[in-house]
């Protein structure tokens, strides 16, 4: 089976496309490079095109079988200042492909969706029915094109799984595959940065929430947990054609401070740090309730935050010999 991985050369897609290969799935990239990397999928087929250019998208997609949506704006702060384009690509561009699909008769759609639909909410840990009420842009078209798969499901019988992620992190344990961003803003390679000198202090903001130690907990699940997920979602679209979403995190958090410490231990550096003000629209604590994933995904995250941090070390090492310039197209 042919699966097209539009934005498939990003940081998720392209872990994604190397375990759709050993599961014997043949992944086909789709991507205007904006912030892919040839590198990490030049062992693939490749399209170099547009989410929003219809005719090429109709053209490639007679030739495969399932859709990944990975291709979007996905900077939080970015998208409170710039919703016209958070709204231009996460929506408008990202319908022309959901139309695309539908003309071409493919049934089986997967979308990179985010906690982030859920904003702040009261009760933890968060389930798939808990109410979404996102804060941002971002989260607000994560939330919008899940409405339109409903839609489009519910009018022209196409089938999708929405994977609402936590905090992808991590690489590939090879060495070969991790984030390469500009400008970066995950904590995790951030941190690692800063430990490693090639950065400056790491930025804690806030360190008076209502957390045991003042800053915010996340639930971070590994990039290569996520891309089993992907796998399971697309053996469950195949096997039992119903559409549904899932929540893909650990059940676990860790504040900024714990996440620093064990940084530390990992990398055996000390990482400088600034508190500063809290930035506006932060939630002090967001952890996965993933049953239900476990339940009917028989997907269970098989990594931890040591083992996250010590394949994000190993990516940042060699990564940095090899030299940031030579990896960017």
């Amino acid at each position: 089976m042919r699966v097209l991985l539009v934005g498939g050369a990003g940081y998720i897609g392209s872990h994604v496309a190397r375990r759709l290969s050993e599961r014997g799935y043949i992944p086909v990239i789709y991507d205007n490079f904006s912030t892919g990397h040839r590198r990490f999928i030049d062992r693939f087929e490749v399209i170099h095109g547009e989410i929003a250019d219809y005719e090429c998208l109709r053209h490639f997609l007679k030739n495969v079988d399932a859709v990944m949506h990975f291709a979007a704006r996905a900077y939080v702060g970015e998208s409170v200042l710039k919703p016209r384009e958070y709204y231009a690509t996460n929506m408008t561009d990202a319908l022309t492909l959901l139309n695309a699909t539908v003309d071409a008769g493919i049934s089986k759609f997967i979308f990179s969706s985010s906690c982030a639909v859920y904003g702040a909410p009261e009760q933890l840990p968060i389930t798939e029915t808990t109410p979404r009420f996102p804060l941002s842009p971002y989260g607000q078209t994560k939330a919008a094109f899940e409405d339109a798969l409903k839609s489009y499901s519910a009018a022209y019988g196409l089938k999708f799984v929405a994977l609402r992620y936590f905090n992808a992190a991590g690489a590939d344990e090879s060495g070969m595959l991790g984030e390469l961003r500009s400008p970066e803003t995950h904590l995790i390679p951030l941190v690692l940065k800063a430990a490693s000198g090639h950065s400056p202090a790491v930025s804690i903001f806030g360190n008076d929430y209502d957390t045991p130690d003042g800053t915010c907990i996340r639930d971070y699940v590994h990039v290569n947990d996520l891309a089993s997920a992907h796998v399971s979602a697309l053996d469950l679209l195949i096997h039992k054609g119903e559409s549904d979403v899932f929540n893909l995190g650990t059940g676990t958090g860790f504040s900024v401070l714990e996440v620093i410490s064990a940084a530390e231990e990992v990398s055996a550096l000390h990482v400088p740090r600034l508190i500063l003000p809290r930035r506006p629209g932060d939630p002090p604590v967001l952890i996965c309730d993933g049953e239900y994933a476990r339940k009917k995904l028989h997907w269970s995250p098989q990594r931890g935050l040591i083992e996250i941090l010590s394949t994000a070390w190993k990516w940042q090492i060699i990564n940095t010999a090899v030299g940031a310039e030579s990896a960017v197209c």
